[in-house]
């Protein structure tokens, strides 16, 4: 039998499977990524424990994981497929670029990391280049790479607990440590401005923690956030008047 005089050009396109829950966005990725040349979209999953299950079964090049997924995030399902799947690139690309999200999704395995605001032209070189092995960063996070190189800064869910502070695993409704450290200072009566000049971070990464933290302790505003602080014992509640 003779060998076939043509390949078939789809089998050198890179293959990609897209996490996100939002069905708008995912189908955004869909369209935007299918018509990139040399990459075709295999599959497309609705939180992080689909994107495991159908990258095991249709073994992906490369994974575009958003992280804050329900069921699973994408840092436990980048971890996942880290060990189920390792032959395919995760590539993160979500809306966060703050510490919490940026370290973690790299310590679990992420090859890449992009935020939203990518345009297509950064989408497609980020895949190509996690595809062919090397790491790809967005600009922001770099800088935050770099900035935690020179400062000896460790990443915050490496961090030393803090004394009559909960540990990173026992705090309420998946609140990470940096939310909690917001959130902290919420009820210590610290307005946006004053939140950011405390961390050195932008007022939209503040906003950004404050919506996080609202959505997951299930507050509508600041008042109920500091009842849902003192409740849960993250902070001290006030000493006794003399």
């Amino acid at each position: 039998m003779s060998e076939p005089d043509e390949t078939n050009p789809q089998d050198s396109r890179i293959r990609v499977l897209i996490a996100d829950d939002q069905h708008v966005v995912r189908n955004g990725l869909v369209l935007l990524i299918g018509m990139l040349d040399g990459i075709e979209v295999v599959g497309a999953a609705r939180d992080g424990a689909e994107a495991v299950a159908l990258a095991e079964r249709l073994r992906p090049d490369v994974v575009l994981m958003d992280l804050n997924m329900p069921v699973l995030d994408g840092v436990a399902a980048t971890a996942a497929l880290r060990e189920r799947v390792p032959d395919s690139a995760v590539l993160v690309l979500t809306t966060y670029a703050d510490d919490d999200s940026v370290f973690p999704a790299l310590r679990a395995g992420a090859r890449g990391y992009l935020t939203k605001d990518a345009d297509d032209d950064a989408v497609e070189t980020a895949i190509l280049n996690v595809h062919s092995g090397r790491t790809w960063l967005d600009p922001e996070v770099q800088a935050r790479l770099v900035t935690a190189l020179r400062t000896g800064d460790t990443p915050p869910a490496a961090a030393a607990p803090v004394p009559g502070r909960r540990a990173p695993d026992q705090l309420p409704d998946g609140l990470t440590p940096r939310e909690t450290e917001v959130l902290t200072l919420i009820a210590q009566g610290l307005s946006n401005a004053q939140i950011c000049a405390r961390l050195v971070v932008s007022q939209a990464t503040v906003k950004t923690h404050v919506n996080r933290i609202f959505t997951k302790i299930g507050a509508n505003d600041r008042a109920q956030a500091v009842g849902y602080a003192y409740r849960n014992n993250l902070v001290a509640p006030p000493g006794p008047t003399p």
